[in-house]
């Protein structure tokens, strides 16, 4: 028969790989991120604007429609005042 600290070692053991794991992927995001900002680093060295290019990439997560919508919506506020 399990006794409670046969439990207690399982569960501590699956508890270490969730966390280990974690902890990798947290590891591993860090490593994307240095390597995303070494490619704007090049982009930049080339001469692209790596402001403008991020507002690119936000862009294109989104959907059209919600683009257009803001977008109308800048226009107006522009035209309230007198920026067109």
């Amino acid at each position: 028969m399990n006794s409670p600290t046969d439990a207690y070692a399982v569960t501590a053991d699956e508890l270490r790989q969730f966390i280990e794991r974690f902890e990798q992927l947290e590891s591993e995001k860090k490593d994307v991120a240095e390597q995303q900002k070494e490619l704007m680093a090049e982009a930049k060295g080339r001469g692209y604007d790596t402001k403008v290019m991020k507002k690119v990439v936000a862009l294109r997560k989104r959907k059209p429609d919600d683009i257009a919508e803001e977008e109308a919506v800048l226009e107006m506020y522009k035209a309230a005042l007198g920026m067109t």
